[in-house]
């Protein structure tokens, strides 16, 4: 077979003293990218979800960099910004109890048939034995304001509050009123507010029931004030 001049030029054996071949920059980048592409040099590469978490990683750890930096006290100052902005956090969310998409509003105090004072108790009494502490101060807050319709020191009126109970009893027994308004928003956070009542929230309702029994209004002077029986 012959060759002929061209090819015979490529094909020539180079020696020591033949220059050497200068090869354009561009053609090189491209065979070195083709090259590189061949699945065998990326056998152990990360696949998408690592690089992405990677990357993710990464971002993370460059702000907290830079929040640190410009933190005084540098990284420990930061973390405990974070620490009392957590803590923060937590209080307002135990103080306000869980957000609800649509916020409640109160409702009657009595949301079933009327049943005494005494059969109220019974029933907070029961739930405080099974330590079901949102019935029972629910049913304990009940019996206080029939306890009180009972003896004529509240009016009966359907579709009343707690808070209104509160707020009527508390001129008829000035002397009890910061405690029944206090019973009246314990009643409202357990039943509207999505919070947890404990044994003391319903230990505070039952000593507050039984001086309210304990008491009757002062039928002299013009304002009238609880006094002991």
């Amino acid at each position: 077979m012959s060759v002929t001049g061209d090819t015979a030029t490529l094909l020539r054996v180079r020696t020591a003293d033949d220059p050497p071949v200068d090869i354009p920059r561009v053609p090189a980048r491209e065979a070195a990218e083709r090259e590189l592409s061949h699945p065998m040099y990326h056998e152990n590469d990360p696949n998408l979800l690592q690089r992405a978490l990677d990357r993710l990683w990464e971002w993370i750890g460059n702000l907290f960099d830079a929040a640190s930096g410009a933190t005084p006290g540098g990284t420990l100052g930061l973390v405990v910004i974070v620490v009392v902005v957590a803590l923060l956090i937590l209080g307002l969310w135990w103080r306000l109890g869980t957000p609800s998409r649509t916020p409640a509003s109160p409702a009657s105090l009595f949301d079933d048939g009327p049943r005494s004072a005494a059969e109220h108790r019974t029933a907070a009494d029961a739930h405080a034995s099974a330590h079901r502490w949102n019935p029972a101060v629910q049913e304990r807050m009940r019996a206080i304001v029939r306890s009180l319709e009972e003896r004529t020191l509240l009016d009966p009126r359907p579709g009343r509050t707690a808070d209104e109970a509160a707020a009527d009893v508390g001129r008829t027994l000035p002397d009890h009123a910061a405690r029944l308004h206090a019973a009246a928003r314990t009643f409202d956070d357990v039943t509207y507010g999505d919070r947890t009542a404990d044994e003391p929230a319903y230990l505070r309702l039952r000593e507050l029931d039984l001086d309210l029994d304990r008491t009757k209004p002062s039928l002299s002077g013009a304002s009238p004030h609880g006094a002991a029986e």
